[in-house]
C-alpha cells in the first residue's frame, strides 16, 4: 500500500504583473505636486516599478508600533518614509531648480541621455 502524501497546490497568479516604464530613478531629485506632503522636495530613495510608486526622503513620513524581539532589536515607535505615487511627484529641472516632464534624446554612440523639457538641460543620473 502507497503511503498518502498530500502535495502543495501551486497558487496561480490572478493578475499579470506589469512593470510601469517610469522617467525618474533612484536619485533624482522630485518635488511632490498632490496629496498632503505637496510642495515638499526630496531625493528618491527607492523606485517600485511593479505598482508604479516611490519612496522619497522626508515625504509621507508614517510611524509603526515594533515590538522588541530577542535578536536585540529595540521596540518602539520607528518613523519611516513610505511610498506615494509616482505620478504625484516631478523632476527637478537641474537649471532653474523648477518641477519639468523628461524627454529621451538618442546619442551619436547609442546610449540614450534624458533632457528636461524646460531647459533642455541634461538631467544627470544619479544611481
Amino acid at each position: 500500500m502507497k503511503p498518502l502524501v498530500f502535495k502543495k497546490a501551486r497558487r496561480k497568479r490572478t493578475t499579470t504583473v506589469t512593470r510601469h516604464r517610469m522617467q525618474i530613478t533612484k536619485g533624482d531629485r522630485v518635488r511632490v505636486l498632490r496629496g498632503d506632503d505637496a510642495g515638499k522636495e526630496g531625493q528618491i530613495l527607492r523606485v517600485l516599478p511593479k505598482v508604479n510608486r516611490v519612496v522619497i526622503e522626508g515625504v509621507n513620513v508614517v510611524k509603526r508600533h515594533r515590538k522588541p524581539t530577542r535578536a536585540d532589536e529595540e521596540g518602539g515607535i520607528i518613523r519611516f518614509p513610505a511610498a506615494i505615487h509616482a505620478s504625484n511627484v516631478m523632476l527637478l529641472d537641474p537649471k532653474s531648480k523648477a518641477p519639468t516632464r523628461v524627454r529621451r534624446k538618442k546619442n551619436q554612440d547609442g546610449s540614450v541621455e534624458r533632457l528636461a523639457v524646460k531647459s533642455g538641460q541634461p538631467v544627470p543620473r544619479n544611481r
